[in-house]
């Protein structure tokens, strides 16, 4: 298929920050963008040339956003399988609507690593109490109960530490699936971003690490603090997973590195991926040009990082005490702000992120985190 050239346009199923990111890079390479989704005035609405407020479950208003684009793509993976066959009758839908069936339930997904030969925590289905108990028994107990679809920043989790909290559980193991998935005593978590073209071609950004804070992504650097084999290794994964999944497009695959050196995959995001954020300021090619960029069946871009990065989320909860200093963090003259359009900050949504540049990952941690500290020097004196 030839490729699909700027002056065309792309479509966006789905309208938070990473479909905001997505637009500004599709639009200065020199395409349309047109968002579907729920919502109205959202974050990739602000940016996008066209903003369609529809349910996905309305196929009639999928197809006719469909009808006015080129291709189509995603921002996150929870889209029905329905809406992106509903778009693929009209044109090309990438990754396809086999990659998010796949990402989409976290049980397929971890029967699918295991299939390829990537390897996971242990784990176990379960849809009652009485599968509760037997899964309980294969992967033992502390372990992590998660629900099997539509979960992200540690929603639909719960940790399992003893026979009470098992008891506690079995109450909501009333048909519902479930994953029990064996606790991991790790090291660290790290992702890898990683991209393959409609060509075959496949580029990554290495190895990045990531810190987490009440289950949400708080800092990410690049490149992360591991051995070259265990970077090699994850980025190998990484590319097994693209490969089988057939993906055109971006995918993220995070793991965790155990205390004795293996490598588990934890999850997948078949799109940007918020630890890729950095990429936007911190690489010849971000994530988001790149998703353009293989959406659209161009070659794929260098993906070589200018300088070590960092990335701290800015949440909600930096509101509490009124507007952010903005102006305090962005005298450290190296951070970029991104804000995301959001009119309402509450605890644990993301508002926003910080990147910032050095000469080591641990030094650009340093600065993303002093210049995050400085938003709330505002609220620690009391001044709006």
């Amino acid at each position: 298929m030839s490729a699909i050239l700027p002056g065309a346009t792309i479509g966006v199923l789905g309208s938070g920050q990473l479909g905001r990111m997505f637009a500004i890079a599709a639009r200065r390479m020199g395409y349309f963008v047109h968002v579907l989704s729920p919502d109205q005035d959202s974050p990739t609405g602000q940016v996008a040339d066209v903003e369609i407020t529809s349910g996905y479950d309305d196929l009639d208003a999928v197809r006719a956003f469909a009808r006015d684009v080129d291709v189509v793509t995603f921002e996150f993976e929870n889209v029905p399988a329905a809406t992106a066959d509903a778009c693929a009758e009209r044109v090309p839908v990438r990754p396809s609507g086999r990659v998010l069936h796949v990402a989409q339930d976290r049980l397929r997904e971890k029967e699918f690593f295991r299939s390829i030969g990537v390897a996971t925590t242990p784990f176990a289905s379960a849809s009652s109490a009485a599968d509760l108990a037997r899964a309980a028994q294969v992967v033992g107990l502390p372990a992590v109960l998660k629900t099997a679809g539509y979960g992200y920043d540690g929603k639909g989790q719960r940790r399992l530490t003893t026979r009470e909290d098992l008891q506690a559980a079995s109450v909501a193991a009333d048909g519902s699936r479930f994953v029990l998935e064996g606790f991991v005593d790790f090291e660290r978590e790290i992702s890898v971003v990683a991209s393959r073209g409609a060509d075959g071609s496949f580029a990554h950004w290495g190895a990045i690490e990531n810190a987490h804070e009440r289950h949400v992504l708080d800092v990410s650097l690049a490149p992360a603090r591991v051995d070259e084999r265990i970077a090699k290794e994850a980025v190998e994964a990484t590319r097994a997973v693209l490969e089988a999944l057939d993906v055109v497009g971006v995918l993220c695959v995070e793991f965790f590195l155990t205390r004795d050196g293996r490598l588990l995959a934890n999850e997948m995001a078949p799109r940007p991926h918020n630890s890729g954020h950095l990429t936007f300021d911190a690489s010849m090619t971000s994530q988001f040009e790149q998703q353009a960029r293989a959406a659209c069946g161009l070659p794929l871009g260098a993906t070589d990082l200018v300088r070590p990065a960092a990335m701290a989320n800015l949440l909600g909860d930096l509101w509490e005490r009124g507007e952010p200093d903005w102006e305090a963090a962005l005298r450290l003259p190296d951070v970029k702000l991104h804000l995301y359009g959001k009119a309402e900050p509450r605890p644990g949504r993301k508002m926003g992120h910080l990147t910032a540049m050095a000469a080591t990952a641990e030094e650009a941690a340093a600065r993303v985190r002093a210049a995050r500290e400085a938003l709330r020097r505002r609220e620690a004196s009391g001044t709006r």
